[in-house]
């Protein structure tokens, strides 16, 4: 438990802030699942969205959106390919 008044009002501030990026997280995690499972380039605007918002907010770093909109991208072309 925390002790100091910093840290007490630190604790409600991660508790809020926790709760109003859980969504967003969320929503990349489903997008990038959908993805996975059927390319299609509906599904890989829906994950541009989702990471680009997420990247925004400084929930991911944004060269790891980068990295995931680029192979969501290659898979697309593959599919295509075969």
């Amino acid at each position: 438990m925390p002790i100091t008044k910093s840290a007490l009002k630190k604790q409600r501030v991660d508790k809020k802030r926790t709760q109003r990026n859980i969504p967003v997280l969320g929503r990349v995690k489903s997008t990038l699942k959908a993805v996975r499972v059927k390319v299609d380039a509906e599904a890989i605007k829906n994950l541009q969205q989702a990471l680009d918002k997420a990247a925004k907010k400084r929930l991911i770093p944004k060269r790891r959106a980068a990295r995931l909109k680029s192979r969501a991208v290659a898979a697309a072309k593959k599919s295509k390919k075969s």
